[in-house]
């Protein structure tokens, strides 16, 4: 099922704990349509790089399973983390951020993947987590 022209429902909730379920509601689904619908404007800002999903969508015993908080924005389908062919997280990050589009949180992860968020109140959050703990993304 596509919820967008580059995204599709399959790739939003592709899990490697492949025992786990992993079927979001329909509350979820329509989440994951404006998080679909969202990562298109990335996609556009980024000049129409692929932007390949790691983790969209999580279950809450994926969740459970990867050691995320149940707050996570991923429990609701409401946050993805990506990377980008041919960018670094930093850069992704950057133009994400000079581009001003209506992110709650943006976290460049150790460095490897670019987590991105959405929400009815954008925060616009930048953020960096890596191995020195969490801090303002600068």
């Amino acid at each position: 099922m596509n919820l967008s022209p580059h995204f599709t429902l399959a790739e939003l909730t592709h899990t490697d704990h492949r025992s786990l379920d992993n079927t979001p509601t329909q509350i979820e689904i329509s989440n994951l349509q404006r998080l679909a619908q969202f990562l298109e404007t990335v996609k556009i800002t980024l000049g129409g790089k692929p932007v390949m999903i790691n983790s969209a969508f999580r279950s809450k015993a994926v969740n459970d399973a990867v050691g995320s908080k149940d707050t996570s924005s991923h429990r609701l389908g409401l946050a993805a983390d990506f990377r980008v062919s041919g960018m670094a997280p930093d850069a992704v990050v950057r133009a994400i951020i000079e581009a001003k589009l209506p992110f709650d949180q943006i976290i460049r992860e150790f460095d490897r993947w670019t987590h991105i968020s959405i929400s009815d109140k954008p925060r616009r959050q930048a953020l960096i987590i890596d191995k020195a703990g969490t801090r303002p993304f600068v």
